[in-house]
């Protein structure tokens, strides 16, 4: 279900893909840049699930 107004945690996992992606154009090592990038990526993808465990909890 798409909403005009995303919730919070959907912004979350969204600004953590950011940083996600960001993180690989870093100016640092490849094991850091790979570190920062799973990193966020975990944070994303637990965001999006909590978001999504929240939206079928309300329907």
């Amino acid at each position: 279900m798409h909403t005009r107004n995303p919730s919070s945690r959907s912004i979350r996992a969204i600004a953590h893909k950011a940083m996600a992606f960001s993180a690989l154009r870093a100016n640092s090592s490849l094991s850091t840049r790979l570190a920062r990038y799973n990193h966020h990526m975990h944070l994303a993808r637990l965001a999006a699930a909590e978001q999504f465990t929240e939206e079928v909890r309300h329907v």
